[in-house]
């Protein structure tokens, strides 16, 4: 592991592309600390926490997660890479569904191009429908003392907010894609990791400070254990794969035989990622605002799907499962498609032993794809209600801490720090050298190159 680890700074190429990684994504923290005029912070971080409460606490708590931690607290970063997300998913969603954009995906890096400008332009729009939801967070506020209400009625400051968060995000989004192309790993990936990981020293002071009796540091102890193995747990999932078999024909040509090799199709057991998790926390935002809406047809406060869908109860956790489960599906039908994978087998003449190509072969895809998926929304389902779980079971657990030990950030730095690593290891054994998980002799790139020294 250390030798893997030096190995990293002995190619100047690599260690170029680190040490551009870490300084773009020291400038990404820093844009949190650049203040937008006219706040008093210290007065909307109190007002924020009193404001987090229902069935909308944890949508907030994916939206801080994806955007460093910083919706509410009007800073230039304020929105994050959060906008430029739900433009690739939009864009996502969007190729499977248009033949156009369907067509462009499939002519190779120039159609990929071309999305990835679509995507840039429809972050635009999305940042200024953010924007106006923190105005609207800055006008329940005004009366409690974090702007001045003269300030805030005036025109040129809600259009000068609008555009320095819109700019945030701009900036946020070059970062990123300038770490993809000149630094190592996903750049937006990279991003969301570094806002989740940037909350760490509050929340490990948070837990720190529940320490005063015996019993509390027990409790500690215990969570500290739990963390562990949730790690260990997600790291299993995500590298667990479903591998089908699959043999190429033989071809005859004079004496020569061509083909027949065999090669198996990895299936991931969670195909879906996160992306069931987020779509299902964002909907909880629909009670509050029925809520918002009720009260303002009555004339008076109103929380009565709230109060239903509050945070940790029965029916949230029931409907927050359910959802998961029918996005988890929803995600996979859209990105594996069974017909299409059976045909390419075909058209290359390759099948699955013991099933004909084309209709069989897709029947058996299909169903295969269905149990794995299966198994992979009960693991969401059980990485994302842990936090409930936790809040509701250990004494004066603070919400925001459960979701960070126990809760979809932790499936997100695991992902990425896999991703990461295995880029990593790629750069090595293109180079000859031992990647972060080899032993203490040489690896495989190693015995091969010490045989032709040799």
């Amino acid at each position: 592991m250390m030798s893997g680890f030096l190995n990293l700074f002995r190619v100047p190429e690599i260690r170029n592309k680190i040490l551009v990684t870490i300084g773009l994504l020291v400038a990404y923290r820093v844009g949190f600390h650049v203040p937008i005029p006219g706040v008093n912070w210290a007065v909307l971080e109190e007002y924020q926490r009193q404001s987090e409460q229902g069935g909308t606490a944890f949508a907030f708590g994916i939206m801080n997660a994806l955007s460093g931690g910083a919706i509410g607290s009007c800073k230039l970063f304020t929105l994050g890479v959060m906008p430029y997300i739900s433009a690739s998913i939009i864009f996502s969603l969007l190729v499977k569904v248009v033949p156009q954009l369907e067509a462009l995906q499939k002519e190779g890096q120039q159609g990929q191009k071309t999305i990835q400008r679509y995507t840039r332009w429809a972050t635009v729009p999305i940042c200024l429908i953010q924007s106006m939801f923190v105005i609207g967070i800055l006008k329940g506020a005004v009366g409690q003392g974090v702007i001045d209400a003269d300030l805030y009625d005036s025109f040129f400051y809600k259009l000068f907010l609008v555009m320095s968060l819109t700019t945030g995000t701009l900036i946020i989004m070059w970062i990123g894609e300038q770490i993809t192309e000149y630094g190592v790993g996903n750049g937006v990936s990279l991003i969301i990791m570094a806002g989740i990981l940037a909350q760490m020293p509050s929340m490990l002071d948070a837990l720190l400070g529940t320490l005063e009796t015996r019993d509390q540091v027990q409790t500690v102890a215990t969570l500290v254990v739990l963390y562990i193995l949730i790690v260990i747990g997600i790291v299993f999932v995500t590298k667990g794969q479903r591998r089908i078999p699959i043999q190429q024909g033989r071809q005859f040509r004079g004496r020569r035989v061509y083909g027949g090799q065999r090669h198996y199709l990895p299936l991931k057991v969670n195909q879906a990622g996160v992306m069931p998790i987020i779509f299902a926390s964002f909907l909880f935002v629909v009670p509050a605002v029925l809520d918002k809406l009720w009260g303002a047809v009555a004339g008076h406060e109103v929380q009565t799907f709230t109060r239903i869908f509050e945070w940790g109860g029965f029916w949230y956790i029931l409907f927050y499962s359910a959802l998961i489960f029918m996005f988890s599906f929803f995600w996979t039908s859209l990105m594996f498609q069974p017909k299409e994978i059976a045909n390419n087998l075909k058209e290359q003449g390759g099948f699955v032993p013991g099933l004909k190509p084309g209709v069989k072969t897709a029947e058996f895809l299909e169903s295969v794809m269905f149990k794995v998926t299966l198994a992979g929304a009960t693991f969401l389902v059980v990485i994302a209600v842990m936090p409930q779980l936790l809040s509701s079971n250990v004494p004066n657990m603070p919400p925001a801490l459960a979701m960070f030990l126990g809760g979809t950030s932790v499936l997100i730095v695991v992902g990425v720090v896999l991703d990461l690593v295995d880029k990593v290891n790629a750069m090595l054994v293109m180079r000859r050298y031992e990647g972060l998980g080899a032993g203490q002799g040489l690896g495989w790139a190693g015995r091969k190159r010490g045989k032709g020294a040799a």
